[in-house]
């Protein structure tokens, strides 16, 4: 089921669920943006790109709670002319949140969002008449994507991993790194509410926020500013009750990542668990001065991991959030190694 936008006339909330129409002709734009019946549910999806005949990128947000659609293509608006791409509003988060709200004693599940994200391959393979799509997961979203590859790789033709999650335990680094930095700067208000909250794992979701609040802190320096273009708010996203759903739909994400007593999905994250053979290409693209998903976390799991073609890009003047040198990377790895085709 897919509902278009003509369909959003009607009250943003309203039951606007209808009958897949055909996929726009070869030559032709799509934008289309509405709810489709993923994993028993409606969830929001939205497609947009310059020419219906090329290649569908799947790109799989992070926070967890912090779907992307809100800002259009934002960062990948470049991109429109070689890729069409759709974005997720993932189980629990942002429209989709809006639509369908889970009680709170109602689990959050890594498999259950992988699964979410296979159905959501599985729709634009056939909208738009292709046997695979490309499979992009940025930070929160590049562990639902690596959980998406392993288990259905036949669905996509490449992963590509941006600010890669590796582990809960591996990735539990950040806090030493960046009270270490804090030291070194003579920073005593940082290193002060950095040891109050100890190494993780923590049981308050409030913990990681003053960490991320730090790890930007000290990537501020190293990093190229973020075009504020990239994160303009669209109006359909605009509206009060919008900005609330997305509000709260981050709030319930957060703490079924974190768990009342440090047991939620981030407890679970493990990708050697999950094993280091991929049956697909594997394309990991690393901010050199990322302080929360380090460099030398994605590296160890690089040299890992075996896959019939497999690149480690690491960008200098990039961090853990999104800034051009790293978005022109994810952009460089697509027309290098995938010629910007699915085939």
């Amino acid at each position: 089921m897919f509902c278009l936008r003509a369909c959003l006339a009607v009250p943003l909330f309203s039951a606007c669920l209808a009958h897949a129409a055909p996929a726009c002709k070869p030559g032709q734009p799509v934008d289309e943006s509405g709810f489709v019946e993923i994993g028993g549910i409606a969830q929001w999806v939205t497609v947009s790109g310059d020419d219906c005949a090329n290649p569908v990128l799947l790109y799989v947000h992070g926070g967890p709670g912090n779907p992307t659609s809100v800002f259009g293509a934002g960062p990948y608006a470049s991109w429109r002319k070689h890729i069409t791409l759709a974005q997720w509003d993932q189980r629990g988060s942002g429209m989709t949140w809006g639509r369908h709200r889970p009680g709170e004693d109602v689990p959050l599940r890594i498999e259950q969002l992988r699964d979410d994200g296979l159905d959501v391959a599985r729709y634009l393979t056939q909208r738009f008449g292709r046997d695979k799509v490309i499979l992009l997961g940025s930070s929160w979203g590049s562990m639902i994507g690596a959980h998406m590859a392993k288990e259905k790789p036949g669905l996509f033709c490449a992963y590509v991993g941006v600010a890669q999650l590796v582990g809960y335990r591996d990735n539990a680094t950040s806090w030493s790194t960046v009270i270490a930095r804090a030291r070194a700067a003579n920073d005593t208000a940082t290193v002060t509410q950095l040891e109050a909250l100890g190494p993780p794992p923590w049981t308050n979701p409030r913990n990681f926020g003053i960490v991320r609040r730090a790890v930007r802190k000290y990537e501020a320096p190293n990093i190229d500013p973020t075009p504020p273009s990239w994160f303009e708010v669209l109006p359909l996203y605009a509206s009060p009750q919008a900005k609330a759903d997305y509000t709260e739909g981050e709030d319930y994400s957060f703490l079924k990542f974190v768990g009342w007593k440090g047991d939620g999905m981030a407890s679970t994250m493990d990708l050697y668990r999950l094993g280091t053979r991929y049956e697909l290409p594997v394309y990991l693209v690393q901010g050199t001065e990322d302080l929360l998903t380090e460099p030398k976390v994605t590296r160890r799991f690089f040299e890992a991991i075996t896959a019939p073609d497999k690149a480690l890009v690491e960008v200098p003047r990039a961090g853990h959030d999104p800034n051009g040198p790293l978005i022109d990377a994810q952009r460089q790895v697509l027309a290098e190694r995938l010629q910007w085709r699915c085939d």
